[in-house]
């Protein structure tokens, strides 16, 4: 019933967020286009609920020239390719809101597991075990909050699992609360070479 419930909300919310982000759109927009070539969004395939591929949108953060499928922290020199637009887009996680529409067509949830990309078969088996291929995956969710591109596949995998047994309004809130706090803190942002150890077999995106 929940399920309803909270569709329903993502609808009310991205429609209104559309409506009243849209002038900061434009602005970005205009600042991408005006400091390097190149298209505004960036897609990437992504895993869906019950593991169905979709395009994720972000606003571009990188030059073209940019090694393609290249984690961000598997690059020599992150800030080489990385756009003055960018940096501030990626601190504050603005990169993300084109996945506004991501919501409101349905392919993800406000709040929810980050979708895996498509080839990151290692978290998608984990996630297999605690059914958090069987949701919506979300613009941020538990595991975001609790440690975001810092976080073991294993832990990331049980914080989204603890999500989908936990999964109701209450939780979606106190997510929604965490994802603000973490974003205004930058919280588990990784860039560069510095923490392979950590994060190379689990980075969530590779950002452009």
């Amino acid at each position: 019933m929940y399920m309803k419930i909270k569709r329903l909300i993502d609808i009310v919310l991205t429609l209104v967020g559309l409506i009243i982000l849209s002038p900061l759109f434009l602005v970005l927009v205009i600042a991408i286009k005006l400091e390097s070539k190149g298209p505004v969004l960036f897609k990437q395939k992504r895993v869906g609920i019950y593991k169905r591929h979709f395009y994720i949108l972000k606003f571009r953060t990188m030059r073209i020239d940019t090694p393609k499928d290249t984690p961000t922290h598997l690059l020599e020199n992150p800030d080489k390719y990385i756009t003055k637009i960018g940096k501030l887009l990626r601190k504050t996680s603005l990169d993300e809101i084109p996945q506004i529409w991501n919501i409101f067509i349905g392919e993800m949830s406000i709040i929810g597991p980050r979708p895996a990309l498509w080839n990151q078969y290692d978290l998608i088996a984990e996630r297999d075990k605690y059914r958090a291929n069987d949701i919506p995956p979300g613009l941020s969710g538990w595991a975001q909050i609790n440690g975001r591109d810092e976080l073991p596949i294993e832990i990331k995998a049980k914080l989204d699992g603890e999500y989908v047994e936990n999964l109701s309004f209450l939780m979606d809130v106190k997510c929604f609360i965490g994802t603000i706090v973490s974003v205004l803190k930058s919280d588990g942002v990784v860039e560069g070479p510095g923490k392979e150890k950590e994060v190379a077999s689990h980075k969530e995106s590779i950002t452009r």
